[in-house]
């Protein structure tokens, strides 16, 4: 995935809020209340961080939380609209999916081709949905043997597999490359259904066969043509991208499933090749001392799968940190500098901040603030050590996706982005990609709801994905738990060298509801 471009379409859909007026005044009087109780906490200062204190024992608000207990019930930072948000980010998948083969559009409403990532993330999405109720666990496998049989008849190399793909055929799509880490977004959404859906009955079971062959047939050192490291792309027409995935960045992922490869593995001298370039981009900024990247993006997309607390890769271990506590770093950093503002833009503060790859209202270059700024299209924007791009747009997602790093700053983030904006950027299936209020453009939309300044018609699936698995991980820990007993995850975390934590359970644990393995891995013929 290569997230700092991307094209879009002309033509705009509809979209419709499905709350009455009566309704939609109540919901904004309860949620102004619960913005302002939470932001005038948050006011006096940042001593209400979650902190892992001596054995283990997590502090939230302060209340000491053993490390893998379902949050919900501690959850002092939960708050009714985020549990609207999560049902409305379900909806977009399963409503705008193909039924008959799983792929999904990489943008709605605008007439897209299907994105392979953001089928990864559907198929992160459909068991929430058997969680939380909004469909049966029956109607989730149905439409995950949909997806898992269209692609093991789909065109690849070597079980790597094209970026975008048509919605009805299936076939390649906008001369796109055969991509590594959308491949691996789309394999993780393929573990988690494998170890999700553990039951007896022959379509469960047909689940965990055909998932276990789409995994064992990639074949990832094919995709080294400079080992040890990974190539990013591979075409029919220029064969493979000269570009390597180096850290640090959403690529992570990449080199962790490669490694626990049960059939074509790499070396763990690519984990090693991954970390060597870490100094480049480990510094302060902010009053945070982190390993940087500049769009939030990079520090969500494979958290969603792997449960980073406690566990250190060497590179980790030496500077005294681990993931997890990298990603809330990279979060405070983003809010300090919305805070900071330094370039004035409108809107920015406190309580909204969050820039990520994103839509943008560009390419245009406007009058602001008694100079010439030059506004983006679809970029990645963001703050790092490295680098920062910011063009006054800022992107829902990144800040709600980094809720289980940072809830006392992200679900004053959400309810105020919610109470100021309302529903010019909250509709249908939650919050639209991207705004941009210092954009000179008063718009009335395809809804009739008067706007300030830019807002996106579309949501990106690619971001909507994050959404909802993060929103699940902080109230259930349910993607966590299930992949905590994924053996290839495990294989390829420990062959990476991270150790402590949950690795070092021998067994790992679960709760009611939620399997922990499939039964058998069945080998592919």
């Amino acid at each position: 995935m290569w997230r700092g471009v991307r094209t879009t379409a002309d033509k705009r859909g509809k979209t419709h809020l499905d709350l009455s007026p009566l309704r939609r005044v109540l919901l904004s009087v309860v949620l102004a209340g619960c913005a302002l109780i939470l932001s005038s906490a948050a006011a006096f200062g940042e001593s209400d961080r979650v902190r892992t204190l001596p054995g283990g024992v997590r502090q939230l608000g302060g209340v000491p939380q053993p490390n893998g207990a379902p949050r919900e019930p501690h959850a002092v930072l939960f708050d009714p609209f985020l549990a609207d948000l999560e049902e409305r980010t379900f909806r977009f998948f399963w409503e705008t999916a193909s039924p008959k083969n799983g792929l999904v559009p990489d943008r709605y409403p605008t007439p897209s081709f299907a994105s392979i990532a953001a089928v990864g993330f559907a198929l992160t999405a459909y068991p929430i949905g058997v969680e939380r109720g909004y469909i049966t666990r029956a109607q989730a496998a149905q439409r995950v043997l949909a997806t898992l049989s269209f692609f093991m008849r789909a065109p690849n190399q070597h079980g790597f597999f094209y970026h975008f793909l048509d919605m009805k055929t299936g076939a390649r799509a906008n001369d796109s490359e055969i991509s590594t880490v959308d491949t691996s977004l789309l394999l993780a959404g393929v573990l988690f259904c494998e170890s999700y859906f553990d039951r007896q009955d022959p379509r469960e079971k047909q689940i965990r066969k055909l998932a276990d062959q789409l995994y064992r047939r990639v074949d990832w050192t094919w995709a080294q043509p400079r080992p040890p490291a990974v190539a990013l792309a591979w075409t029919p027409q220029g064969g493979f991208t000269q570009l390597d995935w180096n850290g640090y960045n959403e690529a992570m992922l990449v080199y962790l499933l490669a490694l626990g490869s049960p059939t074509h593995p790499v070396s763990s001298a690519a984990w090693a090749l991954w970390t060597s370039t870490y100094d480049k981009q480990w510094g302060t900024l902010y009053g945070e001392t982190y390993l940087g990247f500049a769009p939030l993006f990079g520090h969500q997309y494979t958290h969603v799968w792997v449960d980073f607390r406690g566990i250190r890769d060497p590179y980790m271990r030496e500077h005294g940190l681990d993931y997890f506590e990298n990603s809330r770093r990279a979060t405070y950093t983003q809010r300090r500098y919305a805070i900071a503002n330094p370039q004035h833009w409108q809107g920015y503060g406190r309580n909204v901040w969050g820039m990520s790859a994103s839509d943008g209202p560009g390419p245009a270059t406007e009058p602001y603030l008694g100079k010439e700024a030059f506004f983006l299209r679809y970029a990645a924007r963001g703050v790092g050590v490295a680098r920062i791009v910011d063009d006054g747009t800022l992107a829902p997602t990144a800040a709600i996706s980094s809720l289980p790093f940072a809830p006392e700053i992200v679900v004053p983030a959400t309810l105020e982005m919610y109470h100021r904006f309302g529903v010019s950027i909250y509709s249908s299936y939650g919050f639209l990609d991207a705004f941009n209020p210092s954009f000179p453009v008063s718009t009335e939309d395809s809804r009739g709801v008067r706007r300030a300044g830019w807002v996106d018609p579309d949501y990106v699936s690619i971001d909507q994905g994050p959404i909802l698995a993060m929103i699940e991980n902080y109230r259930s820990e349910l993607i966590w738990r299930v992949m905590r007993g994924d053996p290839y995850l495990r294989q390829g975390l420990e062959r990476a060298g991270f150790s402590g934590g949950w690795l070092e359970a021998r067994r790992p644990s679960t709760s009611a509801g939620v399997s922990c393995l499939c039964a058998t891995r069945v080998s592919s013929p």
